[in-house]
This record gives structure tokens, sequence and C-alpha cells, in this order.
């Protein structure tokens, strides 16, 4: 029998997937999303690089992740900071252009996106060869955490309204987990 190592290995058929995680302020965060991230596309045995994009940061999240590059590796964390706040859209671009990997993974660093719920995205976008999958809050197992009411209503309300005039034929156009 195969290990599990060798399964995963296997499986990927030479994937590397590059995950986005663009920061501002996080300094308590970046340590659990990173570690969550190792654990997860680790025990997976997917190939991975953790992209750290920090917008200047003045509370010391650039700190934090140069030690946690220390830690699990330069090849494994990388660091591709700005010198000031420039923006979310901004950071995705930006790590795009540094990603090494076939397929790029975005997330938010406030532990809004679980990284559990990776593997899933890549069954899924193996399972269809899709170009796009894409998570939500607002169908199945999806949910906010941590939001006070004015913020689902404004994000349920920009969704509806997005769905009426568009009809883009995707349940959560505003959250950035893809």
């Amino acid at each position: 029998m195969a290990s599990r190592k060798t399964m995963h290995q296997n499986r990927d058929n030479g994937d590397k997937y590059s995950v986005l995680l663009p920061t501002y302020n996080e300094r308590e965060n970046l340590p659990l999303i990173v570690w969550l991230l190792v654990k997860y596309l680790g025990e997976s045995g997917h190939n991975y690089e953790i992209i750290v994009i920090d917008d200047g940061s003045p509370d010391g999240t650039l700190e934090v992740a140069e030690q946690l590059q220390k830690i699990y590796g330069e090849d494994r964390i990388l660091l591709r900071p700005r010198a000031k706040k420039l923006g979310l859209g901004t950071a995705y671009i930006h790590g795009m252009k540094h990603a090494s990997g076939n397929f790029v993974i975005i997330m938010d660093a406030d532990l809004s996106h679980h990284p559990k719920f990776i593997t899933e995205f890549i069954e899924k976008q193996k399972e269809g060869n899709y170009d796009l999958v894409s998570g939500t809050r607002y169908r199945g197992n999806g949910g906010v955490y941590g939001w006070d009411l004015r913020r689902k209503l404004i994000s349920r309300g920009a969704n509806y309204l997005t769905q009426v005039l568009l009809r883009p034929g995707a349940s959560d156009l505003t959250g950035s987990f893809r």
C-alpha cells in the first residue's frame, strides 16, 4: 500500500498552489492563519507557497511574517511587502505577479476564511476542471463570524443588488475566498 504522502503526490500531478495573504495590521492573526495553512495543505500533501503581501502595517505584521518565514522556510513563506497601504485589490495583483504556482488561492488573513476548506476547493476544481472556484458565505455551511448587523446587511444587500442587476450565477461576489 502506498504511503499517505505518495498518494497525495500522485493526486496533485505536479500542481502547485500559491496562497495569497494580503495583510494590514494582522500581527495577531498571521501566526494562526499561517499555521492552519501549513497544517491543512501539508496534511493533504499539496505543493504550496504562502505569499504574504503586507501593506506597511504599523503594528509589526511584517516583523511577525519574517519570524514565520524563519520557522517555515523561505521556500514556503514568501514576503512581498509594500511600503504603504495601497488596497486589497492591488495587493492581490502584486501577489499574483510573484506567484509561482499554477493555481492561486486568495483569502483574507483575518481568519474570516478557514484554510480547512482549501482541499475542498482543490477537489472541486479537479472534478470539473474549473477555471475558478469560489467560496460563499450564503449557502450550505457558509457563514460569517464576528460581524455586526450593519456589516451583514451591507454584504447581503450588495450581493442581492448584484444578483438582480448582473445575474452572475455566483452567490457571494463580495467575499474573497477563491
